[in-house]
């Protein structure tokens, strides 16, 4: 028998598009299978042939011999083997294909589970937010029993105070309408006016009696509202120690002025007119103290006892016993004593300390009297200074419109 023998060079196997013409070869070579299941067979396999080394082919180091004999039987064999190679492959697409599949459901699946752990994980969280409203809700509603009770309470008592309310204001209306009446706050008004309207008058007459001005001036009479024109700050101008106002003529009262000798030591010798004129004009000037404190309802803080050129301020402060000697302990309880005391306005012997005291209480009385109408002193030592703002703010429409 006549053997195939393979030649010796690199073997290589060759893959084609196979023509009509191969595949009817192929047909009549196999025998068994049907021109129909081989066209099939080629155009579902698809398969293309290309031509590859022969090392890449397994089993080509040591090639099989096959006698022809059994070429024939080979080829069959190999094209069956084929044949479900591509069976096999078909079945492994559509595997691959369910399993893609599959394995898509699979995730779609996986992320609806992920999706639902989420919301049953809100779930929970919107469940203990829901448990933590019930206990606070637990806790109000057990305090709201002790607030109904305490709210009670204080409608009770506000019930209480606005029933008290409404008779305060039950009886309060009746007095409003004594008020707001013809005999109620206008009418005290109108009386307040009047009333201010004779203060003037009769403060007015009082300076007409003893009219205070500088001593060059020739009318011995000022009428009252004369100088009603004249307001509080105009007459607080500067004034001067004797008396004067701005290098004016210093202050009288009917050509009498408080003499220089008041504030000096007098002596034998010192001139007795000018002390007796010093005293007339305090008495003038308390005489008139006197009148415009009880026009003007003022008690005076220390009070005058009136004598013409003799007259008497007294003092009710603390008086020390002279009989205690200083450092020597007495046996009563405390060496000072509420008494009253006298001092002369005017001037008795040698020594003027007493009266210089009593004018000083004079002008305090002065400034009294000022602070009773609202206005400020001009100085301790302005006697007839202040006695003439006195008299001027009184006299003045301010005095009636306030």
């Amino acid at each position: 028998p006549r053997r195939y023998e393979p030649r010796h060079s690199p073997p290589l196997t060759l893959r084609s598009t196979q023509t009509r013409n191969s595949i009817e070869g192929k047909k009549k070579r196999a025998g068994s299978l049907g021109e129909e299941e081989e066209e099939a067979r080629d155009s579902s396999t698809g398969s293309t042939w290309v031509v590859v080394p022969g090392s890449e082919v397994l089993g080509a180091d040591a090639p099989k011999v096959v006698g022809w004999e059994e070429l024939q039987q080979e080829l069959a064999r190999l094209w069956s083997l084929s044949a479900a190679l591509a069976a096999a492959r078909d079945r492994k697409a559509g595997l691959a294909a369910r399993l893609e599949s599959a394995l898509e459901a699979r995730k779609a699946v996986l992320q609806q589970d992920n999706e639902l752990a989420e919301m049953r994980q809100r779930l929970q969280s919107h469940a203990d937010f829901m448990g933590e409203l019930r206990m606070q809700t637990k806790e109000v509603s057990a305090n709201v029993d002790d607030w109904r009770e305490q709210l009670c309470v204080k409608i009770r008592t506000l019930t209480v105070a606005d029933k008290t309310v409404g008779a305060a204001q039950s009886k309060l209306q009746e007095p409003c309408k004594l008020l707001s009446g013809e005999h109620g706050h206008g009418r005290l008004k109108g009386l307040e006016r009047m009333l201010r309207m004779r203060q003037q008058y009769m403060i007015g007459q009082v300076a007409q009696i003893y009219p205070v001005r500088p001593l060059n001036e020739q009318s011995p009479i000022v009428k009252p509202g004369l100088n009603s024109s004249i307001t509080r700050t105009g007459v607080s101008e500067a004034v001067s120690p004797n008396g004067s106002q701005n290098g004016q003529a210093p202050l009288a009262i009917l050509g009498l002025q408080l003499s220089k000798l008041s504030i000096k030591k007098t002596s034998y010798f010192s001139d007795k007119t000018e002390i007796q004129k010093s005293a007339t004009l305090l008495g003038y000037v308390a005489h008139a103290v006197s009148l415009i404190a009880s026009y003007l309802d003022v008690p005076l803080r220390y009070p005058l006892r009136l004598g013409g050129s003799h007259s008497y301020i007294v003092d009710h402060a603390p008086s020390v016993d002279p009989s205690i000697a200083p450092g020597v302990s007495s046996s009563t309880p405390s060496s000072t004593s509420m008494r009253t005391m006298e001092f002369p306005l005017f001037f008795e012997g040698q020594e003027t300390t007493r009266s210089a005291y009593a004018v000083f209480l004079l002008n305090k009385d002065v400034e009294q009297l000022l602070n009773h109408i609202g206005a400020e002193s001009l100085g301790p030592r302005h006697v007839l200074a202040n006695l003439k703002q006195l008299t001027t703010i009184v006299q003045s429409q301010q005095y009636i419109s306030d």
